[in-house]
């Protein structure tokens, strides 16, 4: 009867569920921008799925992500309990800010997303189309002002890349930078910028209520929904895609990369987090381990390459 007793406790025991880790996600922006969203659609998945009990999103907004990058490297070593958002516009702006921190500086996780970005105008706007667009840069680069986030993003980069691809000088443009999704949007709402650079999803709302006119998207397929050609289809032979990835912190142990590695998998894989993917209109892009570290190096190379054509890198 005791050895009977005895082996019930070990088996409640082992079967009782390991403490699960309480996050805190670094958002290296402004409320209301692309990496705001993905911290908080994480937030929310972690905890409704059950995979951590409390999670908390601390912005700390800067230079294209390098200022929050640079505190979360300095003061999270060894901390399992921490991450980090970031993506295709922090590679961009290590580059361009020449950051004393980079994504080496950290442990990265995952990739996370994928979402085309989005051309858009004003509704009371002039321009109808891409190829007005065009003309209005051929006419004067200065003239047409390109509203934003951090200089060397992905935003930056695709109003370079336009401008490249509609034969007019890509040092020309007039880029004007927006630390959060937030000041981006008004400014472009309130006409104070010709037009606006962003992904899709922070545009959305104001395209359906016909705020804001969608012009194209930078992706190599339109946008489900969204009743706008791709750059492609317009004829500018460019194609962007931003990404977004989770990091963890510098200094963490095998075990401990490897526990937050569990997480994010079992969060990416979550019916939450799928629901959100779809409400949000990103790309299931999930990529982790050694697959994803390769991917990285190589963003890093071409991203590299593409801000020195353009002109944003010496």
């Amino acid at each position: 009867m005791k050895q009977f007793f005895l082996a019930s406790i070990l088996a409640g025991a082992m079967a009782l569920p390991a403490f699960a880790t309480d996050y805190t996600i670094l958002a290296p922006a402004g409320p209301g921008g692309g990496w705001d969203q993905t911290a908080r659609s994480l937030q929310t998945a972690l905890q409704d799925e059950g995979i951590s009990e409390r999670v908390q999103v601390v912005n700390v907004p800067g230079a294209g992500g390098t200022i929050g990058l640079a505190q979360f490297a300095s003061q999270q070593k060894g901390k399992a309990d921490a991450l980090i958002v970031g993506g295709y516009v922090m590679v961009g702006a290590i580059l361009t800010n020449k950051s004393p921190v980079s994504l080496q500086d950290v442990t990265p996780i995952a990739r996370l997303t994928g979402e085309s970005v989005a051309l858009v105008v004003p509704a009371a706007s002039p321009l109808m189309s891409v190829a007005d667009l065009v003309t209005a840069l051929k006419a004067d680069p200065g003239s047409v002002s390109w509203g934003g986030g951090s200089a060397g993003g992905v935003d930056h980069i695709l109003a370079g890349l336009f401008a490249k691809a509609a034969d007019v000088d890509p040092t020309k443009i007039n880029y004007i930078a927006f630390s959060g999704g937030g000041e981006a949007l008004a400014a472009i709402l309130g006409s104070q910028v010709t037009v606006g650079v962003s992904g899709y999803g922070e545009f959305e709302a104001q395209i359906k209520a016909g705020t804001l006119r969608l012009l194209a998207t930078s992706g190599d397929a339109r946008v489900p929904g969204a009743d706008a050609p791709t750059l492609t289809e317009a004829g500018l032979d460019v194609v962007v895609q931003n990404w977004r990835m989770v990091a963890a912190a510098p200094g963490l142990s095998d075990e401990q990369k490897a526990a937050v590695t569990a997480d994010i998998q079992k969060l990416a894989t979550s019916k939450t987090w799928q629901d959100m993917l779809k409400t949000k209109n990103w790309q299931d892009t999930y990529l982790s381990g050694a697959e994803f570290d390769a991917q990285l190096a190589k963003d890093i190379s071409s991203t590299e390459a593409i801000l020195k054509d353009i002109g944003l890198v010496q």
